[in-house]
């Protein structure tokens, strides 16, 4: 364990901080490769990587934009009416569980050790594709040290055997790396059907909402009855244009809760600074209207980066992971949004609802837990479900599975942060994943003990065999990109 740590560590941890978790550059040095196993000529290759990455970079701009202009919401609705509860956001949940570490005096670079063993997991799951019929590559960085240190927390919790020692770090790494590979895979049908075969699969923390959302849209709704046929009448019709629709209903929807906030509290908290002579109106019409501009900006990054690496990538899965496909940010999708935009909009409404009838019934139940919204779970989730189920199923499954995933969001890691000892460290994850998946095997654990590792990374396995045996003639022919 000293020599693993002494010599392994510091090399993975600068790879990983400098170029994994950098997944701009990550993303760019895959597309340089994936070039120059295409033979392309030097000047191709340079200008792939500089498109993808500066792609990719504009897309992060436009996400991050979208989490900073909630955050004065996020945080008035903790503070303004002394809320103490476990915020529903990756970030905070990240933040709660190396708190939780650092107070069981546990040290964070076994993390580092158990994704590097996840990730090696998932590459030689996908060279033995023909055996484990994995197609996908899960390449979302920051996503991946998301999930190892929450899946690393489950384990010492709830199997003493395994806490705190190498053993425990290799087992996370193996559930986790199956998780990613497996539930990615689950992914290629629905993303490539979306995006007319563009050559990715969606690698983040709501791969089975999405799986869901592909399944059971149809059974539930009608594709010819989507969000881009809605046939709005008079005045209303202006909502066809995407902009129009998500700066009004912006406006509406956070205004309200801005107007409610005051300008005396977002003033003393630095979000509004009256003595500029800005007038409070002002002010909540253009902080609403960002969530238009942002939109915009990442749907733009998306379309440049996904068009360079879909033709790179046909390299690497032509000459070294034949067959297979990167599974990437979920936000990449929703450059394929069939309604422009909207899709993605009327997502995040009807889970914010869902979002918010759950907080009420904690409220309503006393329960011991209670949960913030936070903004990257209600948004990125739902619309990336909502994209998903208005494709197979039009606006009637986007809101009834957007509003669901809102409902499970919200109960599900209402259970989880109490649970698995995070809530008094303030925060949980909160995608749909990590709400609906997580909470069962972590619970299981915590009774069972380790048998329960090993179960669920064989049931997990056997779902790409079901996957093969019901589409044999096709299944490695969905990976292909046309």
């Amino acid at each position: 364990m000293d020599f693993l740590m002494s010599m392994v560590i510091p090399a993975w941890k600068g790879l990983f901080a400098n170029i994994i978790a950098e997944p701009a550059i990550f993303i760019g040095l895959i597309c340089l490769v994936g070039y120059a196993l295409l033979s392309k000529p030097w000047h191709e290759c340079f200008s792939g990587f500089i498109k993808a990455t500066v792609g990719f970079y504009i897309l992060q701009v436009g996400s991050s934009g979208l989490v900073n202009a909630f955050r004065p919401i996020l945080v008035g609705l903790k503070d303004r009416f002394q809320l103490q509860a476990a915020v529903l956001d990756p970030y905070f949940g990240f933040n709660a569980v190396n708190a939780a570490f650092e107070k069981a005096g546990w040290t964070t670079s076994m993390i580092m050790v158990a994704l590097l063993v996840a990730f090696i997991w998932n590459i030689l799951l996908v060279a033995c594709r023909r055996t484990t019929k994995i197609r996908t590559l899960f390449i979302t960085g920051h996503i991946m040290v998301q999930q190892a240190t929450t899946g690393l927390w489950l384990i010492f919790i709830g199997v003493p055997l395994l806490t705190n020692n190498i053993y425990g770090v290799i087992a996370c790494g193996m559930l986790v790396g199956t998780y990613w590979a497996v539930f990615s895979n689950l992914t290629v049908e629905a993303t490539q059907e979306l995006t007319d075969h563009a050559g990715f699969a969606v690698g983040h923390q709501q791969m089975f909402g999405v799986w869901i959302a592909h399944k059971f849209g149809r059974k539930i709704g009608n594709p010819e009855k989507s969000v881009e046929h809605l046939k709005l009448p008079g005045a209303l019709q202006i909502f066809n244009d995407n902009v129009v629709a998500s700066a009004t209903l912006m406006l509406i929807f956070f205004g309200a809760i801005l107007l409610l906030l005051g300008p005396e509290y977002l003033a003393k908290n630095k979000f509004y600074n009256p003595g500029s002579g800005e007038w409070f109106i002002k002010y909540i019409f253009k902080t609403t209207l960002q969530f238009a501009v942002y939109l915009y900006i990442l749907s733009a990054g998306v379309r440049m980066f996904v068009a360079e690496m879909t033709e790179s990538f046909k390299g690497i899965s032509d000459k070294i992971l034949k067959g297979s496909l990167p599974a990437i940010d979920c936000a990449a999708t929703y450059g394929f949004d069939a309604a422009g935009g909207n899709s993605v909009l009327f997502g995040f409404v009807f889970g914010a609802l869902g979002q918010f009838l759950a907080v009420g019934l904690l409220i309503l139940f006393h329960s011991p837990v209670l949960i913030i919204p936070g903004f990257v779970p209600v948004f990125f989730d739902n619309a990336t479900i909502g994209v998903f189920a208005n494709r197979m199923g039009g606006f009637r499954a986007l809101a009834i599975m957007c509003f669901a995933s809102g409902l499970i969001q919200v109960l599900g890691g209402a259970f989880a942060a109490g649970a698995f000892g995070l809530a008094e460290f303030g925060g949980w994850h909160g995608n749909f994943d990590q709400d609906i998946l997580w909470p069962p095997i972590g619970w299981a654990m915590q009774h069972f003990g380790l048998i329960v590792i090993p179960i669920t990374i064989i049931a997990m396995l056997i779902i790409p065999q079901v996957q093969y045996a019901r589409n044999k003639d096709v299944y490695f022919k969905n990976a292909e990109v046309e």
